[in-house]
């Protein structure tokens, strides 16, 4: 069996306590210039994010998870340029070009981020698996988390401290405060493979401010044509409840591209939802499954060509692959660039 890379091994216990003690040593020094400047349950976090900034180990969408979450700890914790030397020296023995840099990087964020905790602490309390390699997360946070369908979270496990990752709720907010995430595990994504395959119900997750995915719905009484591939499904499937809560029942075709039948995951609950509402018609495309119904042949954006009318709006979120592919073909197809809606986050 091949190594297992260090960036991707589950950390041991010594590796919690070296990162433990680090991350205390860090709160005292900057305790000890800054007396009270930072929340100390939060610190361990904040250190392992900062950390992981300088690091610069993410991918672009990783990263801006990484800055929205530390902007907003900039602004829950009242930090100022003047705080830049005493935590630098905290977290670094000589402090240079590179974290300035950085540490400009969280100060452009703050500046566009609004107030409001850092981040949310929330329990893991359900864990399904129904397809290999996808799961759905059920969290309860601590403090209800102000989110909208089709908003994108900052997630964070402590078996990971430090990086974050965009995941989109697959509901629209509940009177129970509960939050539904859909992750799939990525080749070589240590996220991605720690919350599908090690989290279990009673682990704490973290989660960063929501953020504006470009997925939100537009307001008004048009129809709606969603297109799903992966668990892209996620913020589509919460639309669909933000629609079933309004009272403007616009008509809504949700189509949701699976290989074959044994791929496609949620069915369970996209069944329920087609029973539920007369309103709303869900498509399955199979991509490549020879005993699918004629109707059901062909990839997500084959379909959504053929069902696309001209007065809806048009909502794609999957794989980098299938982005690229709406954004070239759709507008061929006849969706005018004011309907087709793209996540601007690389939250699928």
């Amino acid at each position: 069996m091949p190594a297992v890379p260090a960036d991707e091994r589950t950390p041991t216990t010594e590796t919690r306590h070296t990162t433990d003690e680090a991350a205390d040593r860090f709160r005292a020094a900057v305790e000890d210039r800054c007396p009270g400047l930072l929340p100390e349950r939060d610190v361990p976090l904040l250190h392992a994010s900062l950390l992981r900034l300088l690091d610069g180990g993410d991918d672009h969408a990783g990263r801006s998870a990484l800055l929205r979450a530390l902007g907003s700890a900039y602004r829950s914790f009242g930090l100022r340029s003047w705080h830049a030397a005493a935590i630098g020296a905290a977290l670094l023995a000589s402090p240079g070009v590179r974290w300035r840099r950085a540490w400009r990087l969280v100060e452009r964020t703050a500046a566009r981020v609004g107030d409001g905790p850092a981040w949310w602490a929330a329990e893991v309390i359900g864990h399904d698996r129904d397809v290999d390699g996808v799961a759905a997360l059920t969290v309860r946070p601590w403090r209800r988390l102000p989110f909208r369908a089709g908003q994108a979270v900052p997630v964070c496990t402590p078996r990971r401290p430090g990086r974050w990752r965009w995941l989109s709720p697959a509901n629209a907010p509940r009177a129970n405060g509960t939050v539904e995430f859909h992750v799939r595990a990525l080749a070589g994504g240590s996220v991605s493979g720690g919350l599908v395959h090690e989290v279990r119900p009673g682990e704490l997750l973290h989660l960063g401010p929501p953020t504006d995915s470009g997925l939100e719905l537009v307001d008004g009484a048009d129809d709606v044509l969603l297109v799903a591939g992966g668990t892209g499904l996620a913020p589509l499937r919460a639309l669909v409840e933000q629609v079933a809560a309004t009272a403007h029942r616009r008509r809504v075709t949700l189509i949701v591209g699976s290989r074959t039948f044994a791929d496609l995951y949620d069915a369970i609950a996209l069944d329920m939802l087609q029973q539920a509402h007369d309103w709303l018609t869900i498509v399955p495309a199979f991509s490549a499954d020879p005993e699918a119904e004629p109707g059901e042949r062909g990839t997500a954006l084959d379909l959504a060509a053929y069902h696309h009318r001209p007065e809806q709006h048009v909502y794609v979120c999957g794989p980098p692959a299938m982005l690229a592919a709406a954004r070239r073909w759709l507008p061929i197809a006849g969706v005018p660039a004011d309907r087709l809606h793209l996540p601007t986050l690389g939250c699928r």
